[in-house]
């Protein structure tokens, strides 16, 4: 705790919510906590909290918001935002996003967006810590919106308090309070807060389920019981988490940035564990923000058993002597191009003599020109999808098909590192 316990105790009301945000990230450290802040109820009463809680600390803040400009409003709800930042002398910058004709699901493309802005803003600024806004409120919204979706266990579970993401630790404060709970904060405190009209359109899932909400109370399905389901479904994911590294421990060996998982474990993998590292495996190895839908326990016996591989999610599964190798798929990564020393694909490093004309990527086709590759032991597949050095359109280094020792190529992350973390 940051905070005065005497002090805290003296705000009445507040105190349960200040105390909330002061215990939000399990260190504080020297550089600004940042504020994301929309111009709602939320995360006003978020922005107005950290604020007392940066008077009573020394420790100081600087807000942001994302202006997704998919309102006409969006702008002038930003502005307003920065001027009450200016009366309360908190640093605050508003972020621009420019893809409002994504196609597909454009509320899933905005909040993507509204993260991966957010992170920039924060690295450019020196900033390691975000506070988000979310509620009890919104935990039950995702959970009914999920519930329609067939969500498993890990669907279901409660918003994660705290996540890293695009480098930056991520803390979700008030998520044990309710959104009328801030509402109220902020009328003691004359804070005003801006209703985004689209939580009223019906075209939207989300209104949907916060409509649908109000009609479950006669059944006692309210936020309070939806939130202590989903309480309780994070500390079972917790248990099936610490269960699968335990099993990946035992049967998945890392070989050349590939998993391989035996054809017929002993003693039998759990159906639900099962699904779990193959479903890991496959976000790992494919370097994916998120884990593949419909990943079920069986689908390597199953789906590749009789064709000997299987392309799915950025992956490609082989079956050979009685094991399953989970690789990096080549036309996944064939146009990914980096810098020498940058990362290539999120999990490899490659450290040799770094020049400004030299590149980063996949080893494809090229790998004819090794004509000793096979003495690797490595399938062709893994080979083709690895990183290799390039100028230009010559080839300079294959680390992983053993062509020029001057470079090595390293995973950054294990995968039972990944396992808990994800």
């Amino acid at each position: 705790m940051q905070l005065d316990p005497e002090w805290v105790a003296q705000q009445g009301e507040d105190a349960v919510l200040l105390h909330s945000v002061d215990v939000a990230f399990p260190t504080i450290p020297e550089s600004p906590i940042g504020i994301a802040v929309s111009g709602g109820g939320d995360s006003m009463a978020l922005l107005h909290l950290f604020a007392r809680w940066s008077a009573q600390t020394g420790h100081p803040i600087a807000a942001v918001t994302v202006d997704h400009g998919l309102r006409t409003e969006s702008r002038a709800e930003a502005d307003e935002v920065a001027a009450y930042c200016a009366r309360a002398s908190i640093p605050h910058d508003i972020l621009t996003w420019q893809g409002r004709q994504a196609r597909g699901n454009l509320p899933a493309a905005a909040r993507d967006a509204r993260y991966e802005l957010m992170a920039e803003w924060a690295r450019s600024k020196g900033i390691a810590h975000i506070a988000l806004g979310h509620t009890m409120d919104d935990s039950a919204e995702n959970f009914l919106m999920r519930l329609g979706r067939s969500a498993g266990i890990d669907g279901l579970a409660e918003m994660q308090t705290r996540f890293e993401r695009g480098g930056i630790l991520w803390a979700r404060p008030l998520c044990q309070h309710s959104r009328q709970a801030l509402r109220e904060y902020l009328r003691r405190h004359d804070v005003k807060w801006v209703e985004d009209p689209s939580n009223d359109d019906p075209q939207y899932l989300r209104t949907r389920a916060r409509k649908a909400l109000p009609l479950l109370d006669d059944l006692g399905v309210t936020v309070n019981t939806i939130h202590a389901s989903a309480v309780a479904l994070r500390e079972a994911q917790a248990a099936l988490v610490h269960y699968a590294r335990q099993e990946a421990e035992l049967h998945v060996m890392q070989e050349a940035g590939d998993l391989l998982l035996p054809e017929r474990p002993e003693p039998p993998i759990p159906a639900e564990i099962e699904r779990r590292l193959i479903t890991a495996a496959l976000q790992w190895v494919g370097s994916n923000d998120y884990p593949p839908r419909g990943v079920r326990a069986g689908l390597l016996d199953v789906d590749v058993a009789d064709q000997q591989r299987k392309t799915i999610a950025g992956c490609m599964i082989l079956k050979r002597k009685g094991q399953f190798r989970i690789t990096r798929e080549y036309n996944a990564v064939k146009d990914l191009v980096t810098a020498t020393d940058a990362l290539w694909d999120t999990r490899w490093r490659l450290e040799g003599p770094h020049a400004p004309d030299l590149k980063i990527r996949a080893l494809g086709e090229a790998i004819g020109q090794l004509p000793d590759w096979r003495e690797t032991g490595l399938p062709r597949p893994t080979l083709t999808a690895s990183p290799s050095v390039w100028r230009g359109d010559m080839l300079v280094a294959a680390p992983l098909a053993r062509y020029n020792d001057e470079w090595t190529a390293q995973i950054v992350a294990d995968f039972t590192s990944f396992l808990v973390s994800h």
